[in-house]
């Protein structure tokens, strides 16, 4: 994804931050807890096609975090 575009991109519902997932093609908000996906390179930016991200998902990650309980 366009590194420019992505500057430019905010969460729909609260004009928040997306980080971009390039493995899961999606952008996330992580406020909102929801993914918006990426289809062919294009963000479908529209809260009804995006997927509700799990407890985990919306934690953000650090160093020190595994991912394991």
């Amino acid at each position: 994804m366009d590194k420019e575009l992505l500057a430019m991109l905010v969460c729909p519902l609260c004009n928040g931050k997306l980080k971009y997932d390039r493995e899961a093609q999606e952008l996330r908000c992580h406020y909102d807890g929801l993914a918006y996906p990426v289809q062919e390179g294009i963000p479908v930016m529209l809260p009804e096609q995006a997927r509700v991200m799990d407890a985990d998902e919306k934690l953000p990650s650090s160093p020190g975090r595994t991912g394991e309980a």
